[in-house]
């Protein structure tokens, strides 16, 4: 596998832009690329359809997946609320990839198209891109897993505030899309998490659905607020965008935990609301999003890989962000993906700034998802 062609523009008008990303290409006739991935800022969502067939016709590559982003990113850049591409092309055997559409409630499609090519190649990984409006996407993420074989899924929710397109060869919406990789393709992938613990962990002892009611047998809110200190126990309007609830994940040798919204507190009842269902039982835990603990919390992660890759290059990436991190959390001028730079150096590398970050079985939030082609 040859390293990968990849380029990125921005532009007001979306045929500009990919021509521009065509340009930083180059030649493309001594490659044979057959696999692409695209994305756009939603700003160009309504071009979706027109952006993916010209980038068929000028390439030669009909296998394609990508979906839009608020944000998006390639090499040391990132394009926040621009119309913006970011295009990647690579040449694998065709026998070790296969792209599929849509899965919406069941496997049944999914089967008859492609239980033969799983059966035979053992897919072990996927590159997905899911709806976040979907009611069961982190459901089917981990359905997806488990129908592998429990193989490994990395990728993101569509991020828009216009249409939720996501490509899979061709347009679709609406539940969960992406390729599937033989375990013949080489790929290394890390998560680095966005917030930091500033307590410990608890079980939950009493729950209605996502309302944390009791906590280790006391108020939920009482044990939240010893848990953030005296100063925004005092003011926890204070709380909304830094402090969460996070959820352990039970078996991880790792200490990895998913990171939900506090969507409500009641202080008459002293009850806690989360962005996820809960039962008694479950650990949970609280964090805060810090910049700068975020940013040396990722240079570890990266730090690790490198030397997991023991002086290879690699020949292409994906990044898959959470919303809440680029600008929002590392600051302007493009400082997330210039701190993989710093680490990794020069590669190909494009992604987008998703709505909730798939990686492995889960759906997770305010994370950053590497995955490395060798």
């Amino acid at each position: 596998m040859e390293s990968f062609k990849f380029g990125h523009a921005s532009a007001m008008q979306w045929r500009e832009a990919a021509q521009a990303c065509l340009n930083q290409m180059g030649d493309l006739t001594n490659y044979a690329p057959n696999l692409g991935f695209l994305y756009t800022t939603d700003l160009f969502a309504a071009n979706v359809p027109d952006i993916l067939d010209y980038f068929k016709q000028n390439t030669n590559v009909q296998h394609w997946v990508g979906t839009v982003g608020i944000g998006i990113c390639s090499h040391a850049k990132e394009y926040f609320d621009v119309p913006a591409i970011a295009v990647m092309l690579g040449s694998f055997e065709e026998e070790y990839f296969s792209v599929f559409t849509t899965i919406s409630d069941n496997f049944d499609t999914f089967s008859r198209t492609h239980q033969s090519w799983c059966n035979n190649k053992l897919p072990m990984f996927a590159i997905v891109h899911g709806d976040p409006r979907h009611k069961h996407i982190a459901k089917l993420v981990f359905q997806m897993s488990e129908r592998l074989g429990e193989g490994f899924l990395v990728g993101g929710l569509t991020s828009s505030r216009h249409q939720y397109l996501q490509i899979a060869d061709t347009i679709v919406e609406g539940g969960l899309s992406g390729v599937l990789f033989s375990s013949a393709v080489s790929v290394s992938t890390r998560l680095s998490q966005g917030c930091s613990a500033i307590g410990p962990r608890h079980q939950i002892t009493e729950s209605s659905n996502n309302i944390i009611i009791k906590i280790d047998d006391r108020p939920a809110l009482d044990v939240f607020k010893e848990d953030i200190g005296k100063d925004l126990a005092k003011d926890l309007e204070k709380v909304a965008g830094y402090i969460f609830a996070a959820l352990p994940i039970r078996g991880s040798d790792m200490g990895d935990y998913t990171v939900r919204n506090i969507i409500g507190i009641d202080p008459e009842h002293k009850f806690l609301a989360i962005g996820e269902t809960v039962n008694p039982g479950m650990s949970v835990m609280f964090t805060r999003r810090d910049a700068k603990i975020a940013r040396q919390e990722f240079i570890k992660v990266l730090e690790k890989l490198k030397a997991s890759l023991k002086g290879s290059k690699p020949k292409g990436g994906l990044y898959h962000s959470c919303l809440g991190r680029g600008e929002n959390l590392f600051g302007k001028d493009s400082q997330e993906v210039k701190v993989i730079q710093s680490v990794l150096g020069d590669f190909p590398l494009v992604g987008f700034f998703a709505n909730g970050e798939i990686y492995y079985q889960r759906l997770y939030g305010y994370t950053g998802i590497l995955t490395l082609f060798l």
